[in-house]
């Protein structure tokens, strides 16, 4: 590797970073300390590339350390009802094999993510808590995106075999519908990061054009199409540098970003009807061929793309894909020359071509005359206002009434084909798409029958978000979060509904008999997806794969119909303790597997812990801390105050002074060593290996 460019970029994460990266957990030789601040610094940068942002901010990603889990750095957004997730894995080094990212780093990145798909945030360290609160908020969304980034210091291409392992397992999470993407930062990257325009020279193009008009101007303009292959090599040769004067990200994983590309894989012969083109501002125009209403070969001078940025993406992601059937595939161009136009012209045209507002799907949907049918039966029958306006829009409050999207979701959940609440989980948007939306508003639909159907799904998840509220942690907590639809699915099938449309039913008997299935529901649901997939399956798989939540679905229809106790959550609900538990940290004490003076960690498990202790940890951090000593009782001394208390004493008591909250815990699920496991954890291993079971554990 060019060790200029290396040093120019070691002296930009030294400029930006310094003092502001968490460095207090490395006590190794100054060298080593700052190899590994660069290492840090770089997981920040790459944080700046893929969501700009400043340098405090960039920095506080950054939670590389024990307990990291593959991942070095997180940022979370969200974009009107989409959220996005950023994870960043970085190799900082000045040879090659240093910055090297191979089988074993896909399996820990990918292991990582699979924790924050399942919510196991306690598992990871104290510096990745503080997003968890808003990782919640991406993941409650319908569709969260995720990006992978390995962020690597060095000129080479990624492996082949690396890059297929990696694409391999990002496709099996992307069963359904395509949630998770990555991309690879290399040198080049951070070098146009560090030093800005003046990294490289100013990009220079050329553009192959059939059947091109002139638009004489001034400014000079130059239409006409080209071959989806060569905007795909466009990209391949610059990558984010073709987009400097661009406002948008380009490189999301935008719902946009992905019906393009599918459009591409799909029906490349309809691709230049279907997109809506490229527009390129240019510094200068050159035409070395070709005559008007023919083929034009054009030398574009600073080119950079400002309409389009998505589509160019989404083409070379494509070509990567099917690279034969991509290349069937043409694109409408605009290129506009900036010569003797006002200074400001080019970003007026920037600023212009990205505001416009996009028609929905679901805006054509507003015009149908079920919708207006059913916009004038709740106003006339119920008194409530059923709001088919532009998607983004927000709809009623409260009891007042719903939106179009609201009422789609709730009746494809209570719809008896439990598919259809898979594809509202993906995505709610595929249910415009007309074959669901026909299935969903048959034409003689009505508003009692609409009405109660979104009542229902509002009070099933309200009892959920009470049931998480009240202690459910992990895989417990991810079904709660994902499985709303499902569960009301289920719920409904338990309801006697024959009677839904009739002014007379007794509906909202029905609704408080929902509130009392839910829980059961909740607890049928985890035991469902744990014998048909197994107790380690991924959570979300069975929310958003069509059959394995029909499969999934019919196993507790049948096992509630049958009868019988709800199955346990065993300790994912943190609120109740069921049979006997081992005193973990007596059992710690006795195997001696905890040196005195360990500092342990402690880290929130549920929810409300979190959302009521983070600001409170932050603003001490010795509340995070305790020192472990094995004596018979009062094991943490706490390094707040000095005193000693049990695991469970220790957190009740922090619960208290944070928020004034007071219930029992399992305190050493909370209290973690670093790069080891929680107490809970350790004990765990000890008696599976001694078989030592010493009592119970004292809770108080």
């Amino acid at each position: 590797m060019n060790p200029v460019q290396i040093g120019q970029v070691r002296k930009g994460l030294e400029d930006r970073f310094t003092g502001l990266i968490d460095m207090s957990d490395q006590n190794g030789q100054p060298e080593q300390r700052h190899d590994a601040f660069l290492s840090r610094a770089l997981a920040a940068l790459a944080v700046q590339i893929q969501r700009p942002c400043g340098n405090a901010e960039a920095a506080r990603a950054v939670f590389d350390g024990k307990d990291d889990h593959g991942l070095d750095a997180v940022a979370v957004e969200m974009r009107g009802e989409t959220g996005r997730i950023t994870l960043v894995q970085a190799k900082w080094g000045a040879k090659s094999k240093q910055a090297s990212f191979g089988e074993g780093e896909v399996h820990r990145m990918l292991n990582g993510l699979d924790m924050i798909l399942e919510r196991e945030f306690d598992r990871f360290n104290s510096r990745f808590q503080r997003h968890v609160s808003l990782l919640e908020q991406v993941l409650d969304t319908p569709s969260p995106k995720i990006t992978l980034v390995p962020a690597l210091l060095r000129a080479e291409p990624l492996n082949a075999d690396v890059r297929t392992l990696l694409e391999g397992k990002i496709n099996t999470l992307n069963y359904a519908e395509e949630m998770v993407d990555y991309e690879v930062l290399d040198l080049r990257d951070f070098r146009r990061e560090i030093l800005g325009e003046s990294a490289t020279s100013k990009i220079k193009l050329v553009a192959r054009l059939e059947n091109y008009g002139l638009e004489p101007g001034p400014p000079k303009a130059v239409f006409g199409t080209m071959t989806t292959e060569d905007v795909a090599r466009w990209f391949s040769d610059n990558r984010r540098g073709l987009f400097a004067r661009n406002i948008r990200d380009s490189l999301d994983l935008t719902d946009v970003n992905i019906k393009i590309r599918n459009t591409l894989l799909e029906q490349p012969q309809n691709f230049w009807y279907f997109s809506n083109g490229i527009t390129l501002l240019c510094d200068t125009i050159k035409r070395t061929a070709g005559r008007p209403g023919g083929v034009g070969e054009f030398h574009l001078s600073g080119a950079s793309v400002v309409n389009g940025a998505q589509t160019v993406s989404a083409i070379h992601r494509a070509y990567g894909t099917d690279a034969e059937k991509t290349a069937q595939g043409r694109v409408l161009v605009r290129l506009i020359s900036l010569e003797d136009c006002p200074p400001d012209f080019g970003d007026q045209v920037t600023t212009s071509t990205n505001t416009q507002n996009p028609i929905a799907t679901r805006d054509f949907k507003s015009l149908d005359d079920v919708q207006t049918t059913l916009r004038d039966d709740f106003s006339f029958r119920l008194g409530l206002t059923y709001v088919i306006q532009r998607a983004g829009e927000r709809g009623p409050e409260g009891d007042k009434g719903c939106s179009i999207t609201e009422a789609a979701v709730a009746l494809a959940a209570t719809h008896p084909n439990a598919e259809l609440a898979a594809i509202a989980r993906r995505d709610h948007s595929n249910l415009w798409e007309d074959r669901y939306y026909r299935v969903l508003f048959t034409p003689h639909i009505d508003a009692y029958h609409v009405w109660r159907k979104v009542q229902l799904l509002r009070v099933v998840k309200a009892r959920l978000k009470e049931l998480e509220e009240g202690g459910l942690a992990r895989r417990a907590a991810a079904m709660a979060g994902y499985g709303d639809l499902l569960i009301t699915h289920v719920v409904f099938q338990r309801l006697d509904t024959r009677s839904i449309s009739d002014r007379e039913t007794d509906w909202d008997a029905q609704l408080a008999h929902a509130v009392e299935l839910t829980e059961p529901a909740l607890r049928w649901v985890k035991s469902g997806i744990d014998a048909e997939y197994g107790p380690n399956s991924q959570v979300l798989a069975a929310m958003r794969n069509t059959e394995r939540i029909r499969r999934v679905a019919d196993r507790v229809v049948r096992g509630m119909a049958a009868g019988g106790s709800a199955p346990a959550l065993d300790f994912y609900q943190l609120s109740e303790r069921s049979g006997r538990q081992a005193d973990a940290a007596r059992t710690l004490v006795q195997a001696e597997r905890i040196e005195d003076g360990t500092v342990l960690e402690f880290r929130p498990v549920t929810r409300p812990e979190r959302r009521e202790m983070t600001d409170w940890l932050d603003a001490d951090p010795r509340r995070r801390q305790a020192t472990w000593r094995n004596v018979a009782r009062n094991q943490l001394r706490w390094h707040a105050d000095g005193k000693s208390y049990s695991a469970s004493g220790l957190v009740r008591k922090m619960r208290r002074d944070a928020s004034g909250q007071d219930q029992n815990v399992q305190g050493t699920l909370h209290w973690h060593v670093p790069g080891e496991g929680s107490l809970a954890d350790l004990a765990a291993k000890v008696r599976a290996e001694t078989g030592l079971d010493v009592g119970d554990e004292d809770e108080s």
